[in-house]
């Protein structure tokens, strides 16, 4: 699935704004004059979260009707027409002009339409249902009394993870347009050769295109022209094979993408039929970079990386979880002054968007599905349901994903939840026999996700207490670890040991590179302490600063992501003061505390 875009052969209409908006608690019936029980509409803005809204909606996560009116250009009438979601959290089913299209199970991915038989001119209307009731057949899961992290936070709304389950179309909603012979999809990965001083490198694009042809372009063409600022670098056509496209083109030399230099050529893809028309064309921003695993290290072209940076959250006042481009822009102004270099899209994939902001800005992203809080304790049913849901959804984000450069890694689960958690938190012993259907789980997925793409690395995010096993099935180790918060907490001393103990144990027997990926502690902005406690700023700065120096003796440790970029909002818990998250070294209206400047002092350039 290609982002929509507007070139010389498409047409992109963006259909946001202000739509119609009524919760449904009742469950309206599904004909052809639903609208017409429902009570009078308010307004809404798309993208947007309902539950910032108004207080009312606060908690309700129920079925809600979207409705909006719009008109087709004369001049697209005729043309292929796609209807585009960029997220809806989390069930939709969509009608235009009182047919319904279909539905779409899951958040924070796209999904599209034709609706070429069924948009007219003069007036159209799309007609939404959207529901995020929380289930344990749902990933995300939720309402589950199976839950250990639920009875641990005792949240409201009663969800399996710790932040806010907010509802709504939250990504752009565009109507666009395309020939009917078109260009389905496109796979770019790239390769170099070079020598030993890396002065001559030859880039390699490997490119296979998808293309819709109808019978009368069984001759037509694929040609891919690569550019830089320069001018055009090569041209060709591709081979064809019935319905697909591939070739391989060189460029010397080349100019490797990286943080320091987030290089990237344009590739314009055109589709000619046989009488050499163009039907259709693409373009698409590649960066020429490999990612490897070798020694212990993560190699990006061909050299050891060190992740440096944060876990986050798609979160902000009043647009909820909806997309917020300044914020986006905003945050990477903020990387760039903490010298930070990545971060884990914690914890489900973020907008396109910003995938397109980090490829610019050579920001490196390990890419996450929705998968938090996996549990497997409550019936073999509820986890095959979620198997196969797990196994969509890291299809989709792949399929998404797959051509951006900055996106390094991907990351199938954040912390899955072994039978008998709470007594493994303890540190108790447990027979890890319980854990053999969760173990082929995981490996079931990870193999999944290598058949789909075989040029990245893969891994989950293991909570405290996980079994090691299912960190043995990963390319890259991945620990969340709150020594000196949740265990050991005001105790920095005993955190340091704990910590410096694991992470040698976890390589002695793994051998591979690790990655601290999420560690923290909560601060309120302007708590101050003297000897440093916890909540105040100067207890964060000195968590943080016994994980760096735990991590920089360890030359296996490939890479820390503080938990959290910014303070982040949450269900109410006991556990969860003001129902917010404090652990982001920013406020959550980007405001640094002593941890960002401490964090700056050790990552920023001199």
């Amino acid at each position: 699935m290609l982002y929509p875009q507007t070139n010389r052969c498409r047409t992109v209409m963006d259909l946001g704004g202000f739509w119609s908006f009524q919760i449904d608690p009742a469950g309206i019936g599904e004909n052809a004059e639903w609208y017409k029980g429902l009570p009078a509409p308010r307004l809404i803005a798309v993208p947007g979260s309902w539950n910032e809204l108004w207080a009312e909606y606060r908690d309700y996560l129920d079925d809600a009707w979207y409705f909006h009116r719009f008109e087709i250009p004369q001049k697209c009438i005729g043309s292929r027409l796609v209807l585009r979601f960029g997220s809806v959290n989390y069930h939709a089913r969509i009608w235009l002009n009182e047919v319904c299209l279909g539905e779409h199970d899951g958040g924070h991915l796209p999904f599209e339409f034709e609706v070429t038989s069924h948009a007219r001119t003069g007036e159209n209307v799309l007609a939404v249902k959207v529901n995020n009731t929380l289930s344990p057949q749902r990933v995300p899961t939720g309402n589950s009394p199976a839950s250990p992290l639920a009875a641990f936070m005792n949240n409201l709304p009663p969800a399996n993870f710790d932040f806010f389950p907010y509802a709504g179309i939250h990504r752009p909603v565009t109507l666009y347009t395309t020939d009917i012979t078109y260009i389905k999809s496109l796979k770019v990965h790239t390769s170099f050769d070079a020598d030993d001083t890396a002065e001559n490198v030859i880039g390699w694009l490997d490119l296979e295109a998808a293309v819709s042809w109808p019978d009368q372009a069984e001759n037509g063409v694929v040609v891919c022209t690569v550019r830089d600022v320069s001018g055009v670098i090569v041209s060709q056509q591709l081979d064809r094979e019935g319905n697909r496209a591939h070739g391989r083109l060189r460029i010397s030399p080349a100019h490797l993408w990286s943080p320091d230099s987030p290089y990237l050529y344009r590739c314009d893809f055109t589709l000619l039929d046989a009488g050499e028309e163009i039907r259709d064309c693409y373009g698409l921003d590649v960066g020429i970079r490999t990612v490897e695993i070798a020694n212990s290290e993560i190699l990006l072209n061909g050299e050891p990386i060190e992740l440096k940076g944060f876990g986050k959250h798609e979160d902000f006042a009043v647009h909820g979880r909806a997309i917020n481009v300044p914020l986006i822009a905003k945050d990477g102004a903020l990387f760039d002054w903490i010298g930070a270099n990545s971060y884990r899209t914690s914890h489900y994939p973020y907008s396109e968007e910003s995938m397109m902001y980090a490829d610019r800005a050579g920001i490196l992203i390990i890419d996450e599905i929705p998968a938090v809080g996996l549990m497997f304790d409550d019936g073999e049913e509820n986890v095959a349901i979620r198997r196969e849901i797990c196994k969509k959804q890291l299809t989709e984000l792949i399929q998404r994903d797959i051509n951006h450069p900055s996106v390094i890694m991907w990351s199938v689960a954040n912390e899955p939840m072994p039978i008998n958690m709470m007594q493994r938190f303890r540190g108790q012993e447990i027979d890890e026999a319980v854990d053999k259907p969760a173990t082929e789980f995981f490996d079931d997925l990870i193999a999944h996700g290598r058949y789909l793409d075989a040029t990245r690395p893969f891994s989950l995010a293991g909570v405290m207490g996980g079994p090691v096993a299912w960190l043995d099935l990963c390319d890259v180790i991945m620990v969340n670890r709150y020594w000196g918060w949740y265990r050991h907490g005001g105790s920095l001393d005993k955190a340091r040991e704990v910590l410096a103990q694991e992470l040698d144990s976890l390589h002695n027997q793994l051998q591979k590179p690790i990655i601290i990926s999420e560690f923290g502690a909560d601060t309120i902005a302007g708590q101050h302490s003297d000897p440093p406690v916890m909540f105040s700023e100067e207890y964060q700065v000195e968590m943080l600063r016994v994980y760096l120096d735990v991590a920089a003796a360890r030359p296996f440790v490939a890479g820390l992501h503080v938990w959290n970029f910014a303070d982040f909002k949450t269900g109410q818990s006991p556990m969860r003061f003001n129902a917010m998250n404090y652990k982001g070294v920013f406020t959550r209206d980007r405001t640094p505390k002593m941890a960002a400047h401490f964090l700056r002092s050790r990552w920023a350039p001199s």
